[in-house]
């Protein structure tokens, strides 16, 4: 095995993805069985995302879902990947982790992220706008004063301050910049825009200022990860989330994963069948030699420290054993 896989960590984001045929109960129960799995094959985190009102997502309140996750492991770091700050009070956000900290104490990670609704009416419904993300470097500080009992309104926010849960910035462009004013850890994707992704990584290393949360840059790059016996089988993980995505861009709803079958047999626009061939490009996928590759050449180009799996698909024993040849890849 490369020394540059075996020094690095691994992780699993999972966003509790709907499936055809499936409900969202079920997506939620499945995140929480792949988080037991997660630790059985040794993976260092596990997280779990935030959406609101999309069709094909159930993970909607990512602290009661990481609260679920925590209380059915035992070691594996749990967090969220993330909670997006833009849509919250900075004290509530405090208390929440606060609440899970003193649960489930040195396992928790507080992962933040600075976007809004996925949509113009899901905005409304939280009462944002897209302007909110603009607050997010504030809003980012205030929530770290919570913890450190630093806010000016006299209130104390019960039980976080005093307690330490690691926090990290999720970014693609300007958060790059947040993340190291505030010196925090990064979390940066996708893998199919490396050169955007490096960009992002040198600029927040350029910047970086050690704070009480990091002495040095710590980055993770995020990206859906898929390995089985043959690249045809791996490719086919692929295909029904990079459905959803091209139904998304040219329909403006994300839907339930489709099986890869299904999707092999639709008629799609020429529009569509560009922003599906485009998800499926760029991926690491394939079979256990092609992807330990690939993922060399990703740690090298990148220096980070850890990889955040993101992999969603329809069938979820294909995923399941994805995710342990992926393990036995990384040493774990």
């Amino acid at each position: 095995m490369s020394s540059v896989i075996a020094s690095a960590r691994f992780s699993v984001l999972d966003r509790s993805r709907t499936r055809e045929g499936h409900t969202g109960p079920e997506a939620l129960r499945d995140t929480v069985a792949l988080a037991r799995e997660a630790e059985r094959l040794g993976y260092h985190r596990f997280w779990v995302s935030e959406h609101h009102g999309v069709p094909g997502v159930a993970g909607s309140a990512p602290t009661v879902l990481a609260a679920a996750v925590a209380g059915a492991t035992r070691t594996i770091r749990v967090g969220t990947g993330g909670v997006m700050l833009p849509n919250h009070r900075p004290l509530v956000v405090a208390e929440q982790f606060g609440v899970l900290e003193s649960l489930f104490p040195g396992r928790v990670d507080m992962g933040l992220g600075r976007s809004v609704g996925f949509t113009d009416g899901v905005r409304r419904a939280l009462g944002r706008d897209k302007g909110d993300a603009d607050d997010f470097a504030a809003q980012l500080d205030e929530l770290l004063g919570w913890f450190l009992g630093a806010s000016p309104t006299g209130v104390r926010a019960r039980p976080s301050e005093g307690l330490t849960v690691p926090p990290f910035v999720l970014a693609m462009g300007e958060g790059a910049s947040v993340a190291a004013a505030a010196g925090l850890p990064l979390v940066i994707g996708d893998l199919r825009d490396r050169d955007r992704m490096r960009r992002g990584i040198d600029r927040y290393r350029a910047r970086f200022r050690p704070s009480r949360w990091a002495s040095e840059p710590y980055v993770v790059v995020s990206g859906t990860v898929a390995v089985a016996a043959t690249p045809e089988r791996a490719r086919r993980l692929l295909i029904p989330e990079a459905w959803s995505m091209a139904y998304s861009r040219t329909h403006g709803t994300f839907p339930p994963l489709p099986p890869a079958e299904r999707v092999e047999s639709l008629a799609m626009t020429a529009k569509e069948r560009g922003f599906y061939e485009a998800g499926l490009a760029g991926q690491l996928a394939g079979t256990e030699e092609e992807v330990a590759d690939g993922l060399e050449s990703l740690l090298k180009d990148t220096g980070a420290q850890e990889v955040l799996v993101t992999t969603s698909t329809h069938d979820r024993e294909a995923l399941l054993d994805s995710y342990r040849r992926l393990a036995a890849i990384a040493g774990l």
